[in-house]
């Protein structure tokens, strides 16, 4: 039985140097044997005459010897090398942090704190999956502060992840949690040895089925709760997207041109263009298939993929914003996109090919629903859901929003209308956008300031600029043309909502009520208490 969690320093996979660059390496040395065929065929059968080759003129010239002697050494140098790279490399698991160590000449050594962790991505590029092994990156808050485990077995990269979000979460007692793997022991499912004669079929089975599997268990999460991604919707959202308007222009540019010189010559030089289209669209349909997003005990789980694979672990507590967009090209369809604002950032893309804050590339109306309950799952009984739904459909001002008044269409020419916020529970709700339609939700206990700003043409308006400060991402929570009145009401109220929560939230930890250790109980404070 293996636990990574014991404090000790393990290994990656022995395969680790081929899958990180070692593709390369094999490349180079099929050259070589490609070329030492042609030497072979040549003495066989005669001098072929215009060869330049490298190999080839060494053989020619006498010096074959020494090439393929310094060729072997080459080689040897570079397996060592690798194997050097593998053995230093090592990482291990605390209750405190993830650390790793590297480095053959200069060491270095790495840690992230297990109370910082944003989310964890396992990636399965398709060539690794053909030997059983996956990526594992752990997201930790702050800059370039990422940890990253290249490349684990798949299975030790799932059993990794589940630990590392045991002791995250804020459990303190470890129940039953490493899982003995039949294939890594030996050993078949009632624990007899495998025959060696079996062991080749056995891994290939293992293999296809690998392959074949889906991208999430399902039995992680109640189905229910999972989304997935309609394969007519995502061929539309591409081809109703921002990216093919420009395709379009250009082909408009194109033509006028061929018409007006009646020369096709300078489409040479757009080729390389065109072949990155098909690709654009190829590579974000075939990244997007398989896709789901699913709620799981510790978190979201996001997965996409066809050939190669990715999943991504949300744990609670670690969304700082979300925002609901739609498009005008998307509105007859009634399609919305959702993205989302974290404290760190993922090496790994989403879903169609966008950063990794994207969570939902398309979907309709209740797809939204089911993904803003993962999300926020404070924010779903029936009054906030129907105000949050009102808030992105409505045309204009509506129930539960204070809306931006007339005078501020100065500014806001066709969207005044719908410019507005509203309060919630634990939450603050931004709306705006006439063209391209926005809502934006920001957790009280995720902000970390609040700010006004009034310039001169605005005090004159007596309007007022507010923005609510998380951390940086695509989502910037901010609303203009909001009478100054009601602004001054919403700077004090979320300050005072944004001390509160934080100071009784505890979603950081979800699982810290498991612990057996009794909990004392501690005065709700009040804004006026905290102030003191």
């Amino acid at each position: 039985m293996t636990t990574f969690t014991d404090g000790e320093w393990h290994r990656l996979h022995p395969l680790t140097p081929l899958l990180r660059g070692g593709i390369t390496f094999v490349a180079i040395l099929g050259i070589i044997i490609v070329n030492l065929r042609d030497i072979f065929i040549d003495m066989l059968f005669g001098g072929r005459g215009g060869q330049s080759e490298p190999l080839v003129w060494l053989y020619e010239s006498g010096y074959l010897g020494l090439g393929i002697l310094a060729v072997v050494v080459a080689l040897v140098v570079i397996v060592v090398v690798y194997y050097l790279s593998w053995r230093m490399n090592t990482f291990r698991i605390t209750d405190e942090v993830v650390e790793v160590r590297s480095g053959v000449v200069f060491r270095r050594n790495r840690k992230g704190r297990l109370d910082r962790i944003q989310g964890i991505n396992i990636a399965r590029p398709f060539f690794a999956r053909l030997f059983g092994a996956a990526r594992l990156e752990v997201n930790v808050a702050g800059q370039d502060a990422n940890i990253k485990l290249d490349y684990l077995t798949s299975g030790s990269a799932d059993e990794l992840r589940r630990e590392i979000l045991r002791l995250a979460s804020g459990t303190k007692v470890a129940a039953a949690v490493a899982q003995v793997e039949a294939e890594i022991q030996g050993a078949d499912a009632a624990g007899q040895p495998i025959p060696k004669g079996a062991a080749v079929s056995h891994l290939i089975d293992q293999r296809v089925t690998e392959l074949l599997a889906p991208e999430r268990d399902p039995d992680l999460a109640p189905p229910e709760s999972v989304v997935t991604m309609h394969l007519g919707r995502l061929i539309g959202s591409l081809l109703l997207s921002g990216f093919t308007l420009f395709v379009i222009a250009l082909i408009v540019g194109l033509g006028w041109a061929v018409a007006a010189t009646g020369s096709f010559l300078f489409l040479i030089g757009v080729l390389p263009t065109i072949i990155g289209t098909g690709s654009f669209y190829v590579s974000r349909f075939t990244r997007s298939l398989r896709y789901s997003i699913a709620g799981t005990p510790d978190g979201v789980r996001i997965g996409f993929g066809l050939l190669s694979t990715s999943n991504e672990t949300l744990p609670p507590g670690r969304i700082h914003s979300v925002q609901v967009t739609q498009p005008l090209l998307w509105r007859p369809f009634g399609w919305w996109e959702i993205k989302v604002n974290r404290a760190s950032t993922s090496s790994a893309k989403g879903a169609a090919g966008q950063a990794n804050t994207t969570i939902l590339p398309v979907g309709n109306l209740d797809d939204v629903r089911k993904v803003l309950a993962l999300v926020l799952p404070d924010l779903t009984d029936v009054e906030t859901v129907a105000l949050l739904e009102r808030g992105m459909i409505a045309r204009g001002a509506t129930e539960g929003f204070t809306s931006s008044p007339r005078r501020a269409r100065v500014w806001l020419w066709f969207s005044w209308r719908r410019n507005g916020f509203a309060m919630l529970p634990g939450a603050v709700v931004l709306r705006q956008g006439a063209v391209w339609r926005q809502l934006t939700i920001v957790p009280e206990a995720r902000m970390q300031s609040v700010g006004m700003h009034q310039g001169p043409v605005s005090r004159s308006l007596r309007l007022a600029s507010l923005r609510v400060h998380t951390v940086a991402g695509p989502i910037v929570p901010s609303l203009n043309g909001v009478d100054s009145v009601e602004a001054v009401r919403f700077f004090r109220d979320v300050a005072d909502a944004a001390i509160l929560s934080s100071s009784i939230d505890t979603s950081h930890r979800w699982r810290a009520a498991e612990s057996p250790q009794p909990v004392e109980p501690v005065e709700t404070p009040t804004p006026e208490s905290l102030r003191e």
